[in-house]
């Protein structure tokens, strides 16, 4: 089986290589660290073997001067983080865990908490090496073979195989956070203080309680963050956390709706003083859920599905009301419910976010997971909005269709650089057709 980390799999295997070159030639689907919550990284059930490039995880090149770094697809943004946060560069931007490699941050075109200020992970980007459909390696980038470049920011592995990543890091004052938290009544206040911390913040991302309603509804705890300044941060430098495992797997529909509404009521109120503030360790900030290995077992083994959406600008925040009113109508209960600020749309293709903010749910799979599901994407459709292709396992092809239209634009530069469809996966034959 290959695993996803939504516990949901297919039947198949994977093939490693140092050299990612040979390896993925004829290949139908490059994969990384497994991580994905849906179905992007499974090979098609009529060719099981996915390429999977982690041994390929060499570091080409540094420019200390400028921060531009070369690496191969394979290398993950932990031991990026780990290499360079001690001498003050991180990258650009990041995701909600480490666990993911380079290959995967360009394929989902990867935004982070500071997407207001930074963008995506696209943006940052100068080039690629890849090796096509037609086994041709090449290099793409703004000014090389821009189609494919930017088809591929976001384009969830379908253009060709990833091979390098050039991109520019960033320097930091210290390797330490400066946060401030902050108790938000309701989803009003909550989007007020979102939008007024943008200013002076430049990571910002919050919890929200998705059960709680009436005059509390989406009542949450804000979280604000910089890079420390050397006078506010210990003088050591931090070092990687330990994890620690979660012990069993839980029976499926353990995280039913009583449970999470007793945790989201004592994680609000736990939070006593309305504001908190100080230096805290990087990973907590950025990673909160690495810490705890193989935190998805407690979802059983049925497992979850992770929705994630982004809902516009213009409609705030009756459009986040709304849209809380229908998940708690059909009794959705999100174990874990984020809400992120999110800038101008991404320089990919089909890269996730747009002015407005973005949702991300956890939902244990049941038998009525598809049907909120398709609730939640038949609101989003109205709504203007549009779904996270790397969190998506169940929506359905007429939904995507109609809430993405950049969809054709970006088939038809696959088709012009892989006109067989060569490079596929479970996602692309479920959304767009591909040959299963």
């Amino acid at each position: 089986m290959l695993p996803v980390w939504g516990r949901v799999g297919t039947e198949g295997q994977e093939t490693r290589d140092e050299n990612l070159e040979a390896l993925t030639k004829g290949a139908i689907l490059s994969r990384g660290l497994g991580r994905s919550y849906g179905d992007s990284s499974l090979p098609p059930s009529s060719h099981p073997v996915a390429v999977n490039t982690t041994l390929s995880d060499r570091i080409l090149s540094f420019d200390h001067d400028t921060g531009l770094l070369t690496a191969e697809a394979g290398l993950s943004l932990y031991d990026l983080n780990w290499t360079f946060l001690p001498q003050l560069w991180f990258t650009p931007v990041s995701p909600g865990t480490q666990y993911v490699t380079l290959g995967g941050m360009v394929a989902s075109d990867i935004h982070g908490k500071n997407h207001h200020v930074a963008g995506t992970f696209g943006r940052h980007v100068q080039s690629l090496k890849m090796r096509l459909a037609d086994n041709s390696i090449v290099t793409c980038s703004r000014r090389e073979l821009p189609d494919l470049f930017l088809a591929t920011l976001g384009g969830m592995g379908l253009t060709g195989h990833i091979l390098e990543v050039t991109f520019r890091m960033v320097q930091v004052p210290t390797a330490w956070i400066w946060q401030e938290t902050e108790r938000i009544g309701n989803i009003d206040k909550y989007l007020v203080a979102l939008r007024e911390s943008a200013v002076d913040w430049p990571m910002t991302v919050g919890w929200i309680d998705c059960l709680s309603v009436g005059a509390a509804m989406g009542r949450g705890i804000l979280m604000k963050g910089r890079w420390a300044e050397p006078d506010e941060a210990p003088a050591r430098a931090p070092r990687a956390r330990p994890q620690i495992t979660f012990p069993v797997e839980l029976p499926s529909g353990f995280l039913g709706r009583p449970l999470v509404k007793t945790f989201n009521t004592l994680f609000f109120h736990q939070h006593r003083r309305r504001a908190r503030r100080g230096c805290i360790h990087p990973e907590p900030y950025f990673y909160p859920l690495d810490t705890v290995h193989h935190w998805n077992r407690m979802y059983g083994r049925k497992g979850f599905a992770q929705y994630q959406c982004v809902l516009p600008a213009a409609g705030m925040p009756d459009n986040a009301r709304r849209f809380l009113d229908v998940l708690t109508s059909l009794g959705g209960a999100s174990f874990l419910s984020v809400i992120k600020d999110c800038g101008a749309e991404g320089d990919g293709i089909l890269s996730f976010p747009m002015p407005g903010i973005s949702v991300a749910l956890d939902i244990p799979m049941g038998d009525d997971t598809q049907h909120i599901v398709d609730r939640l994407n038949e609101f989003v459709i109205d709504e203007g909005g549009r779904i996270y292709l790397s969190k998506d396992a169940l929506t359905r092809a007429e939904h995507y269709r109609a809430m993405d239209p950049r969809v054709d634009r970006f088939l038809e530069i696959r088709r012009k650089y892989d006109p067989d469809l060569r490079i596929r996966s479970a996602q692309s034959v479920r959304l767009f057709g591909d040959p299963g």
